[in-house]
């Protein structure tokens, strides 16, 4: 198995943040790499969720499967993808740090099952921590961004 773990402090609300790692077209107007969002499923929030994304990396396009297999509002969500041999599971907990920051930290997991996973992923990871860190620093960014636009409790955005 092998573990990446970044973090980022983010200068906007817990809600803010959270709302964009748990909810997945905001995750993916986040992270320029991500170029497509395909729903698999009818629930689209929380526990449940599949997706398709399709992402650049490198000068390829990527495909994964993934679904929300742990969601506790306001604070984590763990998304879950087998691919290539190996299940990868990236969690993201958001915490509050002062009034108007938040700390965001991410756990990627990948445990590989075939014998090429098991040969791939090791060699594969600094490509995967570099890929995590520029999600993050993506995500930071339009969290910053995003900071004056209150957000409600049902999660849409308040104006004015």
């Amino acid at each position: 198995m092998t573990r990446t773990e970044v973090s980022r402090t983010i200068a906007a609300s817990s809600a803010v943040v959270f709302q964009a790692v748990s909810d997945v077209s905001n995750f993916a107007k986040a992270v320029p790499a991500i170029r497509r969002i395909e729903f698999l499923s009818e629930v689209r929030n929380g526990v449940g969720t599949r997706f398709r994304e399709t992402r650049v990396m490198g000068k390829r396009n990527a495909v994964a499967e993934m679904e929300v297999v742990d969601y506790a509002e306001g604070e984590r969500i763990c998304l879950r993808s087998d691919e290539g041999g190996a299940v990868w599971d990236s969690t993201f907990t958001v915490a509050p740090v002062g009034n108007d920051r938040t700390r965001l930290d991410l756990v990627m997991t990948a445990r590989p099952y075939r014998l090429l996973a098991k040969l791939f992923v090791p060699v594969a990871r600094g490509m995967v921590a570099k890929a995590v860190a520029s999600d993050m620093d993506a995500l930071k960014a339009y969290c910053e961004s995003s900071a004056s636009v209150p957000v409600h409790q049902d999660g849409g955005e308040g104006h004015g």
